[in-house]
Parts: C-alpha cells; sequence; structure tokens
C-alpha cells in the first residue's frame, strides 16, 4: 500500500484509507465483532488512517476504534476524527469552550491523550471564514489536545477558504466520478499549500459499486432510504447529491469503459487515488470482504486512461450541470 505524506505534520497514511460511518450508525446494523474484523482486515492490509467522527453512533464509532487499536499496540495507524455535528449548526456554537468539550469527549472514546487529527465536521461557511476558529484550533495544539487540525467541507469554496489558513493539515471533500469539481480548483491549491485532501464518499454511498438497480430498497435506518433530498443534512452526503436513477444510467456507461477484469469500485478508488493533489481515498466497509477489496485498489497497477474518458464525458453529459453548481 502506497503511504503519502500527511501534510506537514511528518505522518505518513496510506493511499486508501477506512471511513467508519458505517460502523456506527446510519447504514443499518453493524455488530462490533463485524466492525472490529473490518479494522482488523483493513490493518492487516496496510491502511494506515481510520476516518471517524464524534456523531458516527453518537461515539460509538470512535469508542470502538479505540478499543481495537488498544489491543493493537505499535499500530502506526492515524485516527482522523470530527467534530461539531452534534451541536446545532449555528457559527455561536463554534466556540473554543466548545471545541475543548467536544476533543476531550473523543479523547475518551478513543482512549488517547492527544488526538492525531481533529477535523471540523462540515461546519457552516462562517465558522470556516473566521480567524477565531483557527486562533481556537492551534490552542488545543498547543494544550497538547490534538496534535492537527483540518476541515471537512461540502463546497469547492469552503475548501479554498480553509486550504489558505497555514496551520491547516488537511481538507476533507467529496471527490469521485459523480464529483468532478474538486479536481479543477481544490486539488491544485492544496498541493501548493502542502495540505492534504481526503476524498471522501469516493463510491457515491455504494451506487458507484454497480451493485444496485432501480428495484434496491435500503432499511429505514439507512441515510440511502430518509437523506434523498437532504432532509436530515446536506444531500450532497447521499449519492453525492445525484438522482438515484440518473446516477443508475451514468453507471451503466462508466461499466462500459472498465479494463479487463476491473471492477466498478476498484476502478474508481484506483482513478481517485491517482488523481494529482489527493492523498487519502476513505470509503467505508461493512463487512471484511469490503475491506479487502477497498484495501487491494491501492495496490492496483493498470491503465486507467480510457476510464478516465469515459469518467469525464458521463460526467459533462448526465451530471454536470445539476451537480457543479451546487458544491
Amino acid at each position: 500500500m502506497q503511504q503519502r505524506s500527511l501534510g506537514s505534520t511528518g505522518r505518513s497514511v496510506s493511499a486508501i484509507g477506512l471511513g467508519t460511518w458505517q460502523l456506527g450508525a446510519d447504514w443499518g446494523d453493524v455488530s462490533e465483532d463485524d466492525a472490529r474484523a473490518v479494522l482488523e482486515a483493513s490493518a492487516d492490509a496496510g491502511v494506515t488512517l481510520f476516518d471517524t467522527a464524534d456523531v458516527y453512533g453518537d461515539g460509538r464509532s470512535e469508542q470502538i476504534i479505540g478499543r481495537f487499536l488498544a489491543d493493537r499496540p505499535g499500530h502506526e495507524i492515524t485516527v482522523a476524527t470530527k467534530m461539531g455535528r452534534r451541536a446545532a449548526q449555528e457559527p455561536a456554537n463554534y466556540t473554543p469552550e466548545n471545541f475543548r468539550a467536544w476533543t476531550d469527549r473523543s479523547r475518551r472514546n478513543l482512549g488517547v491523550e492527544t488526538l492525531d487529527l481533529v477535523q471540523l465536521h462540515c461546519p457552516p461557511s462562517e465558522v470556516i471564514d473566521a480567524d477565531v476558529t483557527y486562533d481556537a484550533l492551534d490552542d488545543l495544539v498547543a494544550a497538547g489536545a490534538i496534535a492537527a487540525y483540518g476541515v471537512s467541507v461540502e463546497t469547492v469554496a469552503q475548501a479554498l477558504s480553509a486550504i489558505a489558513r497555514p496551520g491547516l493539515t488537511n481538507v476533507q471533500i467529496i471527490v469521485n466520478p459523480f464529483r468532478l469539481k474538486p479536481l479543477d480548483e481544490v486539488l491544485p491549491a492544496a498541493a501548493e499549500a502542502n495540505v492534504a485532501v481526503f476524498a471522501r464518499v469516493p463510491l457515491a454511498s455504494g451506487l458507484l459499486s454497480g451493485k444496485y438497480s432501480s428495484a434496491t430498497r435500503f432499511a429505514d435506518n439507512d441515510h440511502r432510504s430518509y437523506n434523498r433530498h437532504g432532509e436530515a443534512f446536506d444531500k450532497g452526503e447521499t449519492f453525492s447529491g445525484v438522482d438515484y436513477e440518473t446516477g443508475l444510467r451514468a453507471v451503466d456507461e462508466l461499466e462500459t469503459a472498465l479494463p479487463d477484469g476491473v471492477s466498478l469500485p476498484a476502478a474508481t478508488l484506483a482513478w481517485i487515488a491517482s488523481r494529482p493533489g489527493v492523498t487519502s481515498v476513505i470509503p467505508g466497509a461493512r463487512n471484511v470482504r469490503q475491506a479487502v477489496a477497498n484495501a487491494a485498489a491501492g495496490e492496483m497497477e493498470v491503465d486507467l486512461s480510457g476510464f478516465d474518458t469515459a469518467v469525464h464525458d458521463v460526467y459533462d453529459r448526465l451530471l454536470k450541470a445539476d451537480i457543479h453548481p451546487q458544491w
């Protein structure tokens, strides 16, 4: 597994990481035994970045990761957590006092004195743009509560605002064949500023797995049922904001451009990881088979030029008019 520099931290993280939203909530039920099996399979495959958040299962994901890593001394895994979504999304809630309380809770959940990396969890733009936000984060670094900080964002404009901050380690943004706008501005700007980029929602909530159809049904407690139109949070987090039926059509076309013997999810992960400026791709996994397959994409050596051409063609014809202006 290729390891890449995590900004200016001196750490390295794997080109394919592991997103752990699935291990907390909102994707149907995942037992702790199954969650630990996913973590173990990923770590054994060379994954050195676990991305989590205090809101995933209201701390369940962090706690499972903490217990797993406590049993794996010398693991060299970076845990990137996120904070801010357990409170109402109002700028007034993003105070130094709340930052300290949120990070203290995550430290307890993960069982560590210092958090490796804390990202603001898609906060309002006013928070991303404010000087006081980064002053408070710098204070947490100085106090030893966190080693580094970043911002998870919804839009390109938010990413560019955060990248301009000298203390920033990373931005996390949706990048996949359904969301190409970050390739134009965010990736070059981040590379220039030595800011790491985590590409999240890489398989568009599973739509780019190629396994779904018009007849597919998701559990009631799965965000792919209840958030298709942004009923609970930004609709871009569910299927990358793409209309489900349009997404299925796009998938059908992308599958015709796959290299021989390569699956759509593998090609997608490898393609994202090969974009200049992407540090790590963070797909989720609900079982060991998915975790192993995701990690393998980080070691795949295959010509993706034809797939790349198809990605841009499909995006321009089917998706860009609706997706590009929104994020």
